[in-house]
């Protein structure tokens, strides 16, 4: 499946984001003890020498020519995506093909674009010596649109990442795992951490977040706080599977004895969540900046009732459900490569949104609850999605109600 998903991208992919950036040659290194994040991306593979190369150029035609310099080894080889796989003479190479622009793995912003260590820098540019060196530019927004547009191989491997994240997560959130007044949330986590094992699983996000929200904010993230009646209790992890990592929210109310379902404040408070999803998926699409899209999503929030926060975990007062949008980039990683509209990625905030982008669509709504005085109660949604020329099509089944703990 690997194979096929980097066949897809070298073939459709690939010379698309090489043609938009004006790059002529990416290079991209692979030294032994310090794999470059696009690793399983590229192939894998074993470096013979101090330094592996990974070459893409672009010499016309529909295709991107492929090599891998220095670099061996049988998964490498058997997948067949290379057109050359040979020793390391990446100065006759580069200057047999004179490239303008020459993009490297440097970045200010995005971790998967920044893998060229310094010492690395150094022996490229000894390698390679100008007039090539003055042509350096940085691979970051290259990486970006690499990574986040993604073929149909991509997304049937998310979503079964995204199967597991969901299924795993509301199964912790119930009475299979959580006993009320013994269960700590460290227990929680830990079952999660088991099952990733017992699957052959990886975690987005190293140990998943569990954790209690009261009336003052967080009371406990995946530690020894025991589950009690009354609690509001939330799950933020991923799971990562062939080089996918998810990013999913789930939450649960836990009963108080004597009662039989949620108290009519936490209801109130989730269905208003739900129908800020129902509104961000009725505005998002894949156009513009994600910075405009952004604006546009808030618009119609505002246009519906809710207020838009300015300043994350400070809800306004009133009567409001304020909210706060934070929908990120997600694939590769829990926090993907590609535009986001989130506040937290100024840099991605600036690119465009494409048809087959992966977001996360995340958002927090505060609503006040009389259960607490007036307090609000911040519900935090969070489910995986693809923007298509429709719009937000979620990549597993979404959170439609609150789970219910007895």
């Amino acid at each position: 499946m690997s194979c096929q998903i980097r066949s897809d991208k070298f073939n459709l992919v690939l010379p698309e984001v090489l043609r938009e950036n004006k790059v002529d040659m990416w290079i991209v290194t692979l030294q032994e003890q310090a794999y470059d994040p696009l690793y399983e991306d590229l192939g894998r593979g074993y470096p013979a020498s101090m330094l592996g190369f990974y070459v893409f150029t672009d010499r016309g035609g529909d295709r991107i020519e492929r090599a891998a310099l220095g670099i061996s080894g049988y998964m490498l080889e058997e997948c067949g995506v290379y057109d050359i796989v040979t020793g390391p003479d990446l100065a006759a190479f580069v200057k047999a093909r004179d490239p303008k622009r020459i993009a490297l793995n440097y970045a200010e912003e995005i971790g998967a674009a920044d893998g060229l260590s310094h010492s690395s820098y150094q022996k490229i540019s000894k390698m390679l010596g100008e007039p090539y060196v003055s042509r350096f530019v940085s691979a970051e927004k290259l990486v970006s649109d690499f990574r986040s547009r993604r073929v149909a191989t991509e997304i049937a491997a998310f979503s079964e990442a995204a199967q597991h994240s969901v299924e795993l997560a509301e199964r912790a959130l119930s009475n299979e795992v959580v006993t009320r007044g013994q269960t700590t949330l460290a227990d929680v986590a830990w079952w999660m951490q088991e099952e990733l094992l017992k699957r052959g699983l990886g975690s987005s996000f190293d140990m998943p977040s569990v954790y209690v929200t009261g009336p003052k904010g967080n009371e406990g993230l995946s530690n020894d706080r025991v589950i009690q009646g009354g609690d509001f209790v939330s799950i933020d992890w991923g799971v990562c599977l062939m080089n996918f990592c998810t990013d999913v929210k789930r939450q649960a109310y836990v009963l108080k004895a004597g009662e039989t379902a949620p108290p009519a404040g936490h209801r109130h408070a989730f269905a208003q969540a739900m129908k800020v999803r129902e509104v961000i998926k009725r505005v998002a699409r894949p156009t513009g900046s994600a910075d405009s899209m952004l604006k546009t999503v808030e618009a119609g929030l505002s246009a519906a009732g809710f207020s838009v926060m300015k300043t994350f975990n400070q809800p306004y007062g009133g009567e409001s459900t304020d909210v706060m949008v934070g929908m990120h980039s997600v694939g590769n990683t829990g926090h993907g490569a590609g535009p986001s509209m989130a506040f937290f990625n100024p840099r991605r905030l600036t690119y465009e949104l494409k048809p087959t982008n992966m977001i996360s669509v995340e958002f927090f709504a505060y609503t006040p609850i009389p259960e607490w005085g007036g307090a609000k109660l911040r519900v935090p949604i969070e489910d995986d999605a693809i923007l298509t020329s429709r719009g937000i099509e979620f990549l597993h089944p979404h959170s439609t109600r609150l789970l219910v703990i007895k």
